[in-house]
């Protein structure tokens, strides 16, 4: 549950853009916060100083192992010598601000490896991530199943070649591995001809009956093949054992979402909307926590000013925190009364 808890309003695009405001440099050369914004990262911060709980001390006091499993990169950012994110850590799980608690869940644990908690969460989150977004996007019929699924179907070359291009670290045999895959799902998909030939999915019982089916023998299938690693291992290896051909087959499902989904200029326009959003509310934001005199900042967030003083945190950071704690129907409200686009009622508080 604890995993995603970093995800600013908007999910992926929130934070890219957050990242993006944190990090850009100005005219003097530096930038607000060299770190940046990661949503892994920020999932950590929220359960040892965000969240609140207790009166004595910030975050939810969880124990080593708890946190430990929420970090599914257990490093901080690094940066070569020209200040770029590169190799994993594009990815990271904290800030140097939450370096303490950071410290206390990992003592004891080899540098960067992942508890078999995290690697069982990750796992998890693939699976939910590659199987049921395939669902929600079927039931809106944004799928073109006779394109992707088959033998030999015509977008076949394109799909495989941008699942290789997203493979970090792919091996030689990344390519004719990926066909293999697409080739025993077209087969799993096969049993289930009748739903991608019905045409427009229209919520019909006979409908639902054969997307649930499916979903339910995917994940079947993936959580089952989950083992413990056969007397633990030593290096880099894994704690959890998942044979390759299971790997490949969510990355080719990933893959059918980020085509035609996550790439579609509907949802490039709407994102590019929910950018301005971010943007607006971060500057406004920054302005009122570099002051400390918050007037349009929801008194929700008037006690993250004290961070300001106990570790020395960056206003830009405090200001990120803001933004992040709220949900999407928070943030385009709260933007469209401060723009003028909707005054609402001075009765009516936004972010509770």
């Amino acid at each position: 549950m604890g995993h995603d808890l970093g995800h600013p309003p908007f999910g992926h695009i929130g934070e890219q853009t957050l990242h993006r405001l944190l990090t850009v440099q100005g005219e003097d050369g530096g930038c607000l916060d060299p770190e940046g914004f990661e949503g892994n990262a920020q999932s950590f911060r929220v359960v040892t100083k965000l969240a609140v709980r207790f009166t004595d001390w910030g975050g939810l006091n969880l124990t080593r192992a708890t946190l430990a499993a929420l970090l599914k990169y257990p490093w901080k950012r690094h940066t070569d010598a020209g200040g770029n994110a590169c190799g994993k850590d594009r990815k990271w799980g904290y800030y140097e601000s939450e370096q303490e608690d950071f410290d206390f869940c990992r003592e004891g644990l080899p540098a960067e490896r992942r508890t078999l908690e995290a690697e069982l969460m990750n796992w998890a989150d693939d699976i939910a991530y590659s199987v049921h977004d395939l669902e929600d996007f079927h039931r809106c019929n944004y799928i073109p199943w006779p394109r992707i699924i088959g033998d030999a179907p015509p977008d076949l070359d394109k799909l495989i070649e941008n699942s290789a291009s997203q493979w970090q670290g792919r091996p030689g045999s990344a390519t004719d591995r990926l066909r293999e895959a697409h080739q025993r799902l077209s087969g799993l998909f096969g049993g289930f001809s009748s739903m991608f030939q019905a045409g427009t999915y229209e919520g019909k019982r006979s409908q639902r009956l054969e997307i649930r089916s499916l979903t339910s023998e995917l994940i079947g299938r993936y959580v089952m093949a989950a083992k413990v690693a056969e007397n633990g291992c030593s290096g880099d290896c894994e704690l959890l054992s998942v044979d390759d051909e299971y790997r490949d087959e969510i990355r080719v499902l990933k893959q059918f979402t980020r085509d035609y989904i996550l790439g579609s200029p509907a949802l490039a326009a709407q994102q590019e909307g929910q950018k301005r959003v971010l943007e607006r509310l971060f500057c406004d934001f920054l302005r009122e926590i570099t002051s400390r005199k918050p007037r349009a900042l929801p008194p929700r967030f008037h006690h993250f000013l004290e961070f300001l003083d106990d570790d020395n945190a960056r206003p830009a950071r405090v200001a990120a925190d803001c933004v992040a704690s709220m949900t999407e129907g928070e943030a385009i409200r709260l933007d469209h009364r401060l723009t003028g686009l909707h005054s609402g009622s001075v009765l009516d508080p936004i972010v509770r």
